[in-house]
């Protein structure tokens, strides 16, 4: 019997859903697969495309338990929060449930985050490497930034429970998604939206350069991470299996400089150049982001090194010329969505609420 993957956060991630209802995957059939939704609606929005649809609160853990067991899922793809650890757990103890059970291996997949990795949010070893010992330096980092928390926590919490996990850590993730929910990402269509509400495009001082994903290049390393865990390839996985999808480098500057000649020649901006914010203040509240995780999310640099991508034989196909030069592309996805926003934005204020 095929194993059933169960992927979290599916109407926030739907692209990913959408991937394997395509067709895309020779490994992954779409009766493999369990959407895992927080509303009525959502749970609603992908059944009437034809994937297996369950609402559960994720934050429930014997609401969980009896999910994965019931469902006989063995493996998870955990794109809910990247803050709130406990989630993650639940699932880890679920899947440890299901191995004690089939006696077979389980299997967790945990969709983390590049700020992990910023300096700005307590990053102190410079350069890295996903093939470094990156759990051990996540356990030296300075402060206790939750994205990081939260990788020692599913990496430590599946290795007592034999369960396999992988740690995936995207950059800024741009492009339109595929799924029947949210088809918008985060801190780009957030930066459109100040600029059209406040009809002049912001940047911050200086030039922070971090790295950037196209939403479809980021699904396909999805699919043949999956496909390689299936296929029981020779996969690090563990204390070894961080994987960072980087496609390309962003300059923030440059990014927002071409915001503005889209908005501007669109007549929503009064100016076509960005304009450095007055105070940190007014861009957290403009971006609706709390202070805290202002210049982390919006003005960071990144000094990773993506190698074991080349491990799943993942080749990107945009670059930073096609991002840069599809930027009308990324204004009109804002617009079509009219107000709808990523469910980041509410994981990263309830994480300053805790």
């Amino acid at each position: 019997m095929s194993p059933k993957i169960l992927i979290t956060g599916a109407a926030g991630g739907g692209s990913l859903v959408a991937d394997f209802l395509a067709g895309d995957s020779t490994v992954v059939q779409k009766d493999q697969i369990i959407a895992a939704v927080r509303t009525k609606e959502q749970a609603k929005a992908l059944s009437n495309i034809g994937i297996n649809v369950l609402q559960v609160d994720l934050n429930d853990e014997t609401a969980v338990i009896e999910c994965v067991l019931q469902h006989e899922i063995n493996l998870v793809i955990h794109n809910a929060t990247s803050i709130d650890p406990m989630p993650a757990l639940y699932l880890i103890k679920a899947l440890g449930k299901r191995r004690d059970v089939t006696k077979g291996e389980t299997y967790f997949v945990h969709t983390s985050g590049m700020s992990a990795f910023y300096e700005s949010a307590g990053w102190n070893h410079g350069e890295v490497k996903d093939t470094d010992l990156v759990f051990d330096l996540e356990k030296q980092a300075t402060g206790a930034f939750p994205v990081r928390k939260t990788n020692m926590a599913v990496v430590e919490h599946a290795k007592a429970l034999s369960v396999n996990s992988f740690i995936v850590a995207p950059p800024l993730v741009y492009g339109r998604g595929t799924g029947a929910w949210n088809k918008l990402s985060t801190q780009l269509p957030s930066c459109i939206s100040a600029g059209i509400s406040q009809k002049i495009v912001h940047r911050f001082a200086g030039s922070a350069t971090a790295k950037g994903v196209h939403i479809s290049d980021l699904v396909a390393f999805y699919r043949l991470l999956l496909e390689g865990i299936l296929q029981k390839q020779s996969l690090p996985s563990g204390e070894l299996g961080y994987y960072f999808p980087l496609a390309h480098d962003l300059n923030w500057g440059e990014a927002l400089a071409h915001v503005a000649v889209a908005l501007n020649a669109r007549g929503l901006v009064t100016d076509s150049k960005a304009r450095i914010w007055a105070s940190d203040e007014v861009a957290a509240q403009a971006l609706h982001i709390p202070l805290t995780f202002l210049h982390i999310l919006y003005n960071s640099s990144s000094k990773s090194i993506a190698e074991n991508k080349y491990k799943l034989g993942w080749e990107p196909k945009w670059n930073k010329e096609r991002f840069l030069q599809s930027m009308d592309d990324e204004v009109q996805a804002v617009i079509e969505a009219n107000g709808a926003r990523s469910s980041l934005l509410d994981s990263v204020y309830n994480s300053v609420a805790r």
